[in-house]
């Protein structure tokens, strides 16, 4: 029984939580959400090999038509996703703790991935990929909302890691799904999701969030002083010591600004809106690559799905320097970072115009062209989820209470999680429009005046130097 009653608590299912400083550690914290971020972004890519022989195999779908399909489901996906990310960060800010919610987007992961293992008909599919991206939502707005509130002035390296962990989910997700899928079938590849889903639900459950380390701390450092002085102090005296929170808190909450006030401030932000448009037209020109690299090389270079997958390697090996782009918008801020990041962009979409052919200079000029597109995008995807809690915190600083009792983190990465799925719609569309269209040239330009859109926004609106966008 004795050590039934301690598994509970390693859980935080009863009593005060064992190991409870380790467990509301910044280390464990960042630990565990980079690891929901990396579970998340890991389900969604393995798939991505797999469904188009499964709507094939599973379902019977023509072959001419699985690229259809294929682009429903994906954007079924982002629907999801931008409708969940605000409404559950409304749910988590108002909530009293962010890790009820945490836990309940990782339930609904697995029961996507359950469906979608399961599914045999379109629909099915349809509604699989509908709930993994309401799940993604939680993961994404509860996940940094619960970060921001965890890490301080380093939150811009925080939100490096976390790109960090997104980078390498992008980067593994196919190639293990590709291999899995070709070596043992199409259950196996379900089976590492399961896996995996396993080992996060175990890091949920031993996440201990600061505020309710803090408040044992605190009850036991009142116990302490109360049984100390209990017979030296007043006894109307003692009932203020004990407390959990200021005597004035009560009068504070009162005058604070309701939800519906503090979020319309939140959204009326120019800095905020400015930092939002960044996300979507950093996300779409990402998302443009995914759409056109694979039928490129393949009518250009003739290479087959593995060398497709793999040339992305390029793109996605800059994204491991995120944690450093991180550390450097904490000191230097968010705004030449962003907008250098675009200004880097234009130049490589326009001399894409410049492979056009099936040789070995053309074929190396592009994968030199992908990995400065990767150090472009990292350089402005950081900084532009980092510019959010600055946002939040410099106005929290000018004007205490405006955001009410529970803040408006949880809305604010909402926002931004929408913000970044929108922009992959509008990517993956644009681009193939464009590429199957007017075709490869037009592609590059059109694109590289979106980014100029996109330098142009970061460097007129977004952030200020570092000592400033922290107040």
């Amino acid at each position: 029984m004795g050590n039934k009653m301690k598994t509970l608590g390693i859980f935080n299912l009863t009593g005060r939580p064992v190991l409870v400083q380790y467990r509301s550690s910044n280390f464990l914290i960042l630990l565990v959400v980079c690891a929901a971020v990396f579970t998340d972004i890991f389900l969604y890519g393995i798939l991505v090999p797999v469904l188009p022989f499964a709507l094939t195999d599973r379902v019977g779908v023509p072959h001419d038509q699985v690229a259809k399909w294929n682009g429903i489901l994906l954007a079924l996906y982002n629907a999801g996703l931008c409708v969940g990310s605000p409404v559950f960060g409304f749910y988590a800010d108002r909530t009293s703790s962010r890790r009820l919610p945490f836990l309940l987007g990782l339930i609904a992961l697995a029961a996507a991935t359950l469906l979608l293992c399961l599914s045999t008909s379109i629909a099915l599919f349809a509604i699989g990929r509908v709930l993994q991206g309401i799940s993604a939502a939680i993961c994404w707005a509860v996940g940094l909302a619960l970060l921001a509130d965890t890490m301080g002035e380093k939150r811009g390296w925080a939100m490096g890691w976390v790109n960090w962990a997104m980078t390498a989910g992008f980067l593994l997700s196919p190639i293990i799904g590709g291999i899995a899928y070709a070596k043992a079938g199409y259950f196996a590849v379900y089976y590492l999701a399961f896996g995996l889903i396993v080992c996060d639900i175990v890091l949920r459950l031993l996440l201990v969030e600061r505020k309710v380390a803090q408040k044992w701390q605190h009850r036991e450092r009142n116990e302490g002083s109360n049984t100390a002085n209990q017979e030296q102090q007043p006894e109307g005296s003692a009932v203020r010591c004990s407390g959990d929170v200021n005597p004035d808190y009560g009068t504070i909450e009162r005058d604070m600004a309701g939800p519906a006030r503090a979020y319309w401030s939140l959204i009326k932000s120019r800095r905020l809106l400015a930092s939002l448009l960044g996300c979507i037209m950093q996300s779409a020109s990402k998302f443009a690559f995914y759409t056109v690299v694979p039928p490129f090389v393949d009518k250009t270079f003739h290479w087959d799905s593995l060398a497709a997958g793999l040339i992305f390697l390029c793109v996605f090996l800059p994204g491991f320097l995120s944690p450093v782009v991180g550390t450097a918008s904490d000191r230097y801020g968010t705004k030449w970072l962003s907008s250098g990041g675009f200004l880097m962009s234009i130049p490589i979409f326009v001399c894409l115009r410049l492979v056009d052919s099936d040789s070995i200079s053309h074929k190396v000029l592009f994968g030199v062209l992908l990995t400065l597109m990767g150090v472009a995008t990292t350089l402005s995807s950081t900084p532009l989820m980092a510019e959010i809690t600055y946002v939040i915190e410099e106005k929290e600083k000018r004007q205490p209470g405006v955001w009410g009792a529970k803040g408006v983190y949880g809305v604010g990465f909402g926002l931004f999680t929408t913000s970044f799925a929108l922009g992959g719609v509008i990517g993956s569309f644009m681009a193939g429009y464009l590429y199957e269209g007017p075709g490869w040239e037009t592609f590059g330009w059109a694109f590289a005046v979106w980014c100029a859109g996109g330098a142009l926004i970061c460097g007129l609106f977004v952030g200020r130097s570092g000592q400033e966008a922290r107040g």
